[in-house]
This record gives structure tokens, sequence and C-alpha cells, in this order.
């Protein structure tokens, strides 16, 4: 699933070779000054993505499961180890791009990126319609999870932590680690194929109408890239900011 990593061949060197240049250009743009707080996104931003990107996957691998197919852990998907996840372009090559740019240009760019996409059989589904339904909506989902269990991390460590000299760097990972998942439910919801929103709308349309858009999704997946390396995507910025703010006050009205 998540299967907006399915890009041809073509997509993949023009995706990889922007990515190159991105960062070789980036890297004459940061100052020497800078090379420390790079490193340190570097490992913050990749570490909590690429975790949170595992667990998406994961999720839906273990629906995909429960609900009779068992093809993704027969292939080791069913598991947190990024190296069974990982996508050259989508896991590396794309974020560590963001970062350099983030880094050069100052620019407050979301954390984007996707995982290899996890096989799923539908003919070893009960009803694959709902089924594939489920399975879609774990992956986002899963995000959410992950979101709401950093807000309340996050206001323990407010309430808890303030007097700590790392406190600073407690709040930053985890607001990193909320709003980088916040971003993924919101882009793979988004509903076109071949991202995960494009199969759970499948749910509620004529199988015709789903196999004219499944058969084109070469097209969206094209414009899906476009509007990413243009930074369009960051309309999305919206619903997570509106949605964080939201997760913030429901938590901290329920411990206060």
């Amino acid at each position: 699933m998540g299967d907006h990593g399915n890009l041809n061949s073509s997509q993949f060197r023009v995706m990889t070779q922007f990515c190159i240049w991105t960062i070789i250009e980036s890297l004459g743009s940061v100052s020497s000054m800078d090379y420390l707080s790079l490193a340190r996104d570097l490992v913050t931003f990749f570490v909590v993505l690429l975790f949170s990107l595992c667990f998406h996957e994961f999720a839906h691998a273990w629906v995909a499961k429960l609900r009779g197919d068992r093809t993704a852990e027969q292939m080791g998907r069913l598991t947190m180890n990024p190296f069974a996840h990982m996508d050259m372009t989508g896991t590396v090559i794309l974020p560590i791009m963001t970062i350099f740019l983030r880094a050069s240009t100052g620019a407050n760019l979301p954390m984007f990126g996707w995982a290899k996409p996890v096989p799923v059989n539908e003919r070893n589904l009960k009803r694959p319609r709902q089924d594939m339904f489920w399975i879609a909506l774990a992956g986002p989902m899963s995000n959410v999870l992950l979101a709401v269990l950093g807000v309340v991390a996050l206001v323990y460590v407010d309430q808890t932590l303030k007097t700590v000299t790392t406190f600073s760097a407690y709040v930053e990972l985890l607001q990193t680690f909320i709003i980088t998942n916040l971003f993924l439910a919101f882009f793979n919801i988004i509903p076109l194929h071949p991202l995960d929103g494009g199969k759970v709308l499948a749910r509620f349309l004529p199988a015709d109408v789903n196999d004219k858009l499944e058969s084109n999704q070469h097209i969206t997946s094209m414009l899906l890239l476009m509007l990413l390396l243009t930074g369009m995507l960051q309309f999305l910025a919206v619903p997570v900011i509106y949605t964080y703010r939201a997760l913030i006050a429901l938590v901290f009205g329920v411990v206060s």
C-alpha cells in the first residue's frame, strides 16, 4: 500500500536527478555556521520520518493479515525493520533533499517521503472492496495515532520537564514528530491513485470508474510529483496546523 512509491523508470530518473542537483546546489548555500544544525536536522528529521514511514507500512501489512492476506508477512514486510520498507528515492534522497533545502533557504518545508508499497493479494481477501478500504485506511490512521501519542508525550514533557536543561530539545523533537505524522496522514489520504486515499475512495465508486482511475494512475503520479517538487503541496499545512492545535487543546483540556 502507499503505492505513491510506484514511480516508473522515467519518473524515478527525473526525481533522482532533481533531488541530487538540489542537494549539490544547496551545499554551496549552507554557511559553515549552519553545518552543525544541518547535521542535527539530518539525524532528527530523517529518523522521525523513517520511523513514521515504517510504522505506516507495518500498519498496512498488519491489517492485511487481519483481513486474510499474509502476502506482506511472507515477504518480510510485517516488521518495523527500516531496511524492509526503504525506497531509495522516497525514503532517502527526497527527505535529505528537503533537509538541505531547509538549511540553505530557511524555508519551513514539510517532510515528505514514501516507503516501498506493501504487497496485497486481493484474491486472499473475503470481501476485497471492503477489506482493501480498511487496509488502505490503516496507513494514514497509523500516522494519526502516532501524532496523538506525540501530543500526549508533548503535554507530559510540558508539565513535568520544564526545569530540565534539555526541555526545548524534547519539545522540538516531539513537535517535529507530530507535524511529520500529520503531514503523512493528510498527504496519503488525498483521494487520488496511487495514494492510499485513492483506494479508500474506491470503496464508494462503481468498479468500472475505479478501474479507469487506477489505469491512469501514472498521470496522477506525475501530477503529485510535480506538486511535490514545486512546493505546492504546502497547502496541506492548513489542515495539519489546525489538527495539531486541536489535538494540543484537547489533550491539555483532558489532563488539566
